[in-house]
């Protein structure tokens, strides 16, 4: 899936479609069987202005599904919602049972199912995203957003919403290692290079630590692009296809800006057509970009073979 990053400025205001008073579909809605927690609602037409409301605190993603039109629509609503909570607050999922709640699909023109929205201060903060992509990348999808809310020093997090029925002692979401708070605290308060370093800890003492080298390439990402002026950057590496330096500015842009593809491919071409030290340059940029994303993420496998090609 193509991640979009958030866009605030002339976003369509959303507040119109919770009326008071409107009438409450039949009840039934919600996932079949699906995974609730501390940060899932399903959605009625009375929760629609608590979801706007809340999406001034935290990004609210709006999954609209149909479990009997769309058997997939309803995994995505699932997926989500698994995912949502592995965030303790960054995220809510609002899961909209379109079957069971029309008006609001009816409200929100909603064209099919599966589709999704990032909702930000009340209003669409990407294009609508249709499909219903992996679960593996729905992880990139939101640890992408995640990296983008940090970078834009939006750092608020939901209160966590205790589903009707769940018992005092269980939690469905699932807590995050306290091992990463320090370095997730860090890139919370803007501070990459402590972000930086408190992950680089973590990997001296394990190697072996997947998620935390992957947060290490990240933040090195961020570090890597503080202050860069997007069209710049582009500028330099439109001017000169030989400045390896350039071209990996741009890559680590594109990265951020969830063009992923786009950032892998320009490292593949640059390996491709330089050699010797440049060559491996590029070439440990890019595998450094793979860890950033997730190396279970299919763009990463693509890009692999792609690399793979263009050295040999």
């Amino acid at each position: 899936m193509t991640q979009q990053p958030f866009s605030r400025p002339g976003a369509i205001d959303l507040s119109g479609l919770s009326r008071p008073g409107a009438p409450a579909a039949p009840a039934g809605g919600g996932v079949p069987s699906g995974p609730t927690g501390s940060y899932t609602v399903d959605v009625d037409e009375q929760a629609f202005q608590t979801i706007l409301e809340a999406s001034v605190t935290a990004p609210v993603v709006l999954v609209f599904y149909s479990p009997t039109r769309s058997p997939e629509s309803a995994t995505l609503a699932n997926d989500v919602s698994t995912i949502v909570e592995e965030y303790d607050g960054r995220f809510l999922a609002g899961l909209v049972d379109i079957d069971a709640h029309p008006q609001i699909a009816q409200a929100m023109q909603i064209p099919q199912v599966p589709l999704m929205y990032v909702i930000l201060d009340g209003r669409p903060a990407t294009q609508p995203i249709p499909g219903a992509p992996p679960i593996d990348e729905l992880r990139t999808f939101f640890n992408q957003l995640g990296q983008q809310l940090t970078v834009q020093g939006i750092s608020g997090r939901h209160q966590p919403r205790r589903p009707a029925g769940l018992p005092e002692d269980e939690d469905g979401a699932q807590a995050l290692d306290p091992r990463y708070a320090p370095a997730q605290d860090a890139l919370e308060a803007g501070d990459i290079d402590g972000a930086v370093a408190e992950y680089q800890k973590l990997v001296d003492a394990n190697p072996a630590d997947a998620e935390a080298a992957a947060g290490l390439a990240m933040a090195k990402v961020l570090q890597r692009t503080q202050g860069t002026d997007l069209n710049a950057a582009r500028a330099a590496a439109a001017a000169d296809p030989g400045d390896v330096a350039a071209q990996i500015m741009v890559a680590d842009l594109d990265l951020l800006g969830g063009h992923v593809e786009d950032s892998f491919a320009r490292l593949v071409e640059l390996v491709r057509r330089t050699s010797g030290d440049e060559r491996n340059a590029a070439r440990e940029h890019l595998i450094g970009l793979f860890a950033a994303v997730g190396n279970d993420d299919p763009r990463v496998l693509k890009g692999r073979q792609a690399l793979a090609s263009a050295l040999f």
